[in-house]
């Protein structure tokens, strides 16, 4: 990651934590107020769509809870990419299960 998306990233936690909309201009000046000049314009342009009419707040509490309202699609094609994400973790939990342990095979710590 670059230095530019770091300093992006950074800023917009900072609004989003304030309640403040991600906006290019409010991205840029934070980057003034804390003497960052070599961030490119197309960073902060790309976040603040990214972004926008989204609740950052919620998106950083629910990273990697499968099947979550905030991580759910909303309508059209990526309907079943929940469905498909959910049985994935059905799927691992059920390999997890079926492993044996070293006692199970006849080895052991101290045989």
């Amino acid at each position: 990651m670059s230095n530019s998306e770091l300093a992006t990233s950074y800023a917009a936690l900072i609004l989003a934590d304030d309640g403040v909309e991600v906006t290019p201009d409010k991205l840029q000046t934070l980057f003034k107020a804390a003497n960052i000049v070599d961030v490119e314009s197309i960073w902060t342009t790309l976040f603040a769509k990214a972004l926008e009419g989204k609740n950052v707040k919620d998106m950083l509490l629910n990273v990697g809870s499968a099947g979550g309202a905030a991580a759910a699609p909303t309508g059209g094609a990526g309907g079943g990419a929940t469905e498909t994400a959910t049985e994935e973790v059905k799927e691992e939990k059920k390999e997890e299960e079926k492993e044996e342990s070293d006692e199970d095979m006849g080895f052991g710590l101290f045989d």
